[in-house]
């Protein structure tokens, strides 16, 4: 029998919530078979709702970074000053996955397993996440900050500063030495002296020798 639009989006999200809740239970990632079985389902109504892994652990990835979604478009949608957007952008993602951590870290440690083994199937977020990041920067330039370095160069910059804030895993390896208090410091310092122009604060990284291979 057909199955609905309405229909097939709820069991999406039930079966992906459910899924969840196995891997949370057991420790270990489940499997497609292992899905079918646990959702009540015949093979044939799950392959509707579900036409592989893939398509499963997508819908499982849309529920996992719902709430940082959410939180980047309401920065987005905000009228903070650059620097505090900047910071907001970063802070409320990292506090989502922090109190996730804390909660439970053998379960946070075996999603962040699951988005390695996966992540071309969560690399479409991490490219929105640089997409708004970038919607962050114009308006910082627009107020006169980063000034003179190009869009690309000024993410770039960014992400490697606050990698540690940003990508899930680091919380496993360092925990509570990351703290707002800290991000609010580099985003402060990346205010203070990011800049591609010659005079005060500026280029600071670029009067280090940068030692040749050879050397």
């Amino acid at each position: 029998m057909a199955i609905t639009k309405e229909t097939r989006q709820a069991e999406r999200e039930r079966i992906a919530r459910m899924v969840l809740g196995l891997v949370k239970e057991r420790g270990a990632e489940a499997s497609y078979a292992v899905a079918v079985t646990e959702s009540g389902l015949s093979r044939s109504r799950f392959e509707q709702i579900f036409e592989d892994y893939d398509d499963l652990f997508d819908a499982i990835a849309h529920i996992w970074f719902a709430p940082h979604m959410e939180v980047m478009e309401e920065v987005l949608q905000s009228d903070l000053p650059p620097n505090r957007a900047m910071y907001e952008f970063f802070r409320r993602r990292f506090v989502i996955s922090r109190d996730r951590f804390r909660e439970d870290p053998e379960f946070f440690t075996m999603i962040c397993e699951m988005g390695a083994a996966n992540f071309e199937r969560v690399r479409s977020y991490v490219d929105l996440g640089d997409h708004y990041l970038c919607e962050v920067i114009v308006r910082a330039q627009a107020d006169g900050f980063l000034a003179g370095l190009e869009i690309d160069e000024t993410l770039s910059l960014i992400n490697q500063m606050v990698s540690n804030y940003t990508l899930p895993d680091a919380l496993i390896y360092l925990g509570d030495k990351l703290t707002e208090e800290k991000l609010a410091r580099i985003v402060d310092t990346i205010f203070i002296g990011l800049s591609g122009e010659t005079g005060d604060a500026a280029r600071g990284v670029n009067t280090i020798r940068i030692a040749a291979q050879s050397d």
